[in-house]
């Protein structure tokens, strides 16, 4: 999966008036970055203001999508970190087992 799938995927999994009405971007480095804006129901690769901004690898991201990796192991090893509201990045979780 590259950055283009993963956008394309994570857009068709945000709806608006979802249960996640959140904004939170994915800092993947020299990759790109993954936005995802819960209230307006879209993902794209723009790079605006967050409640929650996580930076972490491309390919750790991929390890922790794919269940290879557990994300809390991934937080406390410094592989993941979260700039913003933490509890945004918990609520992720339910949201990123419908795009992975």
């Amino acid at each position: 999966m590259d950055l283009a799938e993963l956008t394309a995927k994570a857009d068709s999994a945000v709806e608006p008036g979802g249960d996640f009405t959140k904004k939170v971007k994915f800092d993947f480095g020299d990759q790109g970055k993954l936005f995802i804006d819960g209230a307006a129901g879209k993902a794209d690769n723009s790079d605006g203001d967050a409640d929650a901004t996580i930076k972490v690898a491309w390919d750790d991201f991929k390890k922790i999508s794919q269940g290879e990796m557990d994300p809390t192991m991934a937080f406390m090893q410094g592989k993941l970190k979260v700039e913003g509201d933490m509890s945004v990045a918990m609520q992720l979780q339910s949201l990123m087992k419908k795009f992975s």
